[in-house]
């Protein structure tokens, strides 16, 4: 009976540390985190802002190319609203 404790000592911990090591590594090749040496990439879009309207739908800031772009998104389309080219906010 103590050996079948001691096993469990010891097996709990390193399947619980295998489990959250590989959540980890999942999460890092999600977001395209390069796992070794060199940092995070430059990316041409830019996340700035979300605002969630309901079940399946939100609006979104993104920048692309110094230039920021209101976005709708639903389930299925992604339509542009509006961007800031004369300084701030105008619709299209």
């Amino acid at each position: 009976m103590l050996e079948y404790f001691l096993r469990l000592l010891i097996l709990l911990p390193l399947v619980g540390g295998l489990a959250w090591g590989s959540l980890w590594l999942w999460k890092r090749v999600q977001m395209g985190v390069p796992l070794v040496g060199g940092g995070a990439r430059e990316r041409a879009v830019e996340m700035i802002d979300v605002l969630p309207l309901g079940p399946g739908s939100k609006l979104a800031v993104v920048e692309f190319a110094g230039q920021r772009i209101l976005l709708a998104v639903s389930r299925g389309t992604v339509t542009r609203l509006a961007d800031d080219a004369g300084g701030d906010f105008h619709a299209d």
